[in-house]
């Protein structure tokens, strides 16, 4: 069963510093963690706070690709969980044909954003997922998060690109 969910707050992990996303459902129920890359937490707050650029960003090429091509992203699905590991389709809807392409959650919620379609995720995922306490650590998380996220961001050397596992 796939459970609509949205992003809840787009965060730097206190313990890891690693930039995390929590999808929570539109009841506010239940909730997954993603720890995500840098350039993906960075597409997705700039879309977040829909921040343009003069020129496109990866994320912003491939939306504009695709409605160029009149393909459009009806939803995303987070639909597995192996070895720590999130997975992902996005929908593409074409000629009321639809194809689904793999991707990672992180590039599949950028582009879910840009283009307003659903976020689903699969209830096994959830279920694999860890159980934290997410009344407490999502408002822990709140709290830090901008300032944190665009200080590491802004402080960031070419030697930090290579140390960070996507």
């Amino acid at each position: 069963m796939l459970i609509e969910m949205k992003v809840f707050v787009l965060a730097i992990d206190p313990i890891t510093n690693t930039p995390i996303v929590i999808l929570k459902d539109l009841d506010e129920k239940k909730a997954i963690p993603i720890w995500i890359g840098l350039f993906e937490a960075s597409a997705i707050a700039t879309e977040l706070e829909k921040i343009s650029f003069s020129r496109p960003m990866t994320h912003d090429l491939v939306s504009h690709m695709l409605k160029t091509l009149h393909v459009e992203i009806s939803q995303i699905v987070i639909n597995d969980l192996k070895n720590n590991t999130f997975f992902a389709v996005i929908h593409l809807l074409r000629d009321g044909k639809t194809i689904t392409v793999d991707s990672r959650p992180s590039d599949a919620i950028a582009l879910a954003l840009r283009a307003n379609a659903t976020i689903f995720v699969d209830e096994k995922v959830i279920e694999k997922s860890m159980n934290l306490d997410f009344a407490k650590q999502t408002e822990d998380l709140r709290q830090c998060s901008k300032e944190k996220l665009k200080d590491l961001l802004e402080n960031m050397s070419p030697e930090d690109f290579g140390k960070y596992k996507m």
